[in-house]
């Protein structure tokens, strides 16, 4: 069985961002592609202006975990990641292991502001200490604020609109890349490649979204396996020093349960995309459309929530996909050790045996699935 803890400290130190590299132990490659975020115009969407000008988020590279010296694929992977992650260190291992027992590709596509889409400075605590300094001052005794959470926590206090242009960025980008793929206009893969889903916490979220809304039919016949995610958004958690802080997640929650889509006037397009966001807000809302949804799509869904996730709770789950669907396609575990919603896995912990057994029960579930 693979150390984790040695195996993530390993992959760790050779992987480099925007550097291709072979890993011998397990004979994959690990190969990095240039994409190009659509404009404004071009996905029917507007960004915060000030965030038009991140050049970083528009035009950036995107590592592929593809089996060492196999011609082009005819199936692949796609991973998506959680709210505001800076690196795909947590995620190395979770690559490997889904790429070297599917035999598949794993593509690793960075969300909107997120890892090497974001600008350096919002990772550097001496480029943060101003805003960090005014937030504790604006906000007394509150010890959710930290240098972790600062960037976005202040991006989302300032424009809440944020989260949902961030994720329609996204939702365009990853639809423009399956086109390419499905084309055969990526080096990597055969015309007409099968595209499942592998989603972590908000990366499942956009998923759903993604899926119910199903642009150009580039979904109809993906899979999802959902890790730690899968909640309504009214019930999601986010306030955490790792995700964001209190004031900021009260913020966007109020914008989004009371306000988005009541706007007078045509503030959004409101098209396949928006209502499939507008459907995964509150439970009650939309109630019948969604889990009509989730009962045709429940052959093509499967996930794993954790007891002690409080980001993402079970029962939020079971109000998105209602709770039929849930019981037949959603495994509740628990782990004998300390984790949470951020570090389902972590690679320090002593008994690490168990974290061991954690890890590969997870990830065998997900590849028995995908394969």
């Amino acid at each position: 069985m693979m150390n984790y803890n040695e195996r993530y400290i390993e992959l760790n130190g050779l992987f480099r961002q925007g550097v291709d590299c072979h890993l011998e132990e397990t004979g994959i490659d690990i190969r990095f592609f240039r994409f190009h975020s659509l404009s404004s115009n071009e996905r029917g969407g507007t960004l915060y202006c000030a965030d038009s000008n991140i050049s970083e988020n528009f035009s950036f590279e995107y590592p592929v975990f593809t089996p060492s010296g196999k011609p082009k694929q005819e199936e692949a992977i796609l991973l998506l990641h959680g709210l505001n992650e800076r690196n795909w260190n947590k995620y190395l291992p979770w690559a490997e292991f889904l790429c070297l027992h599917t035999g598949k590709p794993v593509i690793l596509f960075p969300i909107a502001f997120h890892i090497n889409r974001a600008p350096a400075t919002w990772s550097n605590p001496r480029n943060l200490v101003n805003v960090l300094n005014f937030r504790k001052e604006k906000y007394i005794d509150d010890c959710s604020i930290s240098y972790a959470n600062i960037a976005l926590s202040d991006r989302i206090s300032q424009s809440p609109e944020r989260f949902y242009l961030s994720g329609r960025q996204t939702w365009a980008d990853l639809t423009v890349l399956i086109e390419e793929i499905k084309t055969g206009r990526h080096p990597l893969f055969k015309e007409g490649a099968k595209i499942d889903i592998f989603a972590y916490s908000i990366g499942a979220f956009l998923s759903q979204v993604a899926l119910m809304a199903n642009q150009k039919g580039l979904f109809s016949d993906s899979r999802l396996f959902m890790f730690c995610g899968g909640s309504i958004f009214r019930s999601m958690f986010g306030i955490s020093r790792n995700i964001m802080d209190k004031p900021a997640f009260e913020k966007m929650q109020q914008y989004y349960i009371h306000v988005f889509g009541n706007e007078a006037g045509s503030v959004w397009e409101r098209d396949n995309a928006f209502n499939a966001f507008l459907q995964m807000i509150t439970p009650e809302r939309f109630r019948s459309e969604r889990e009509k949804f989730f009962t045709r799509f429940r052959e093509r869904i499967r996930g794993i929530a954790l007891a002690n996730d409080f980001v993402i709770p079970y029962h939020g789950v079971q109000e998105a996909l209602g709770r039929k669907n849930t019981e037949s396609t959603i495994q509740l575990l628990d782990f004998p050790f300390q984790y949470t919603h951020e570090n389902p896995f972590p690679h320090n912990a002593k008994d690490t045996t168990s974290v061991n057994n954690a890890f590969t029960n997870v990830f065998s579930r997900a590849v028995e699935f995908l394969i």
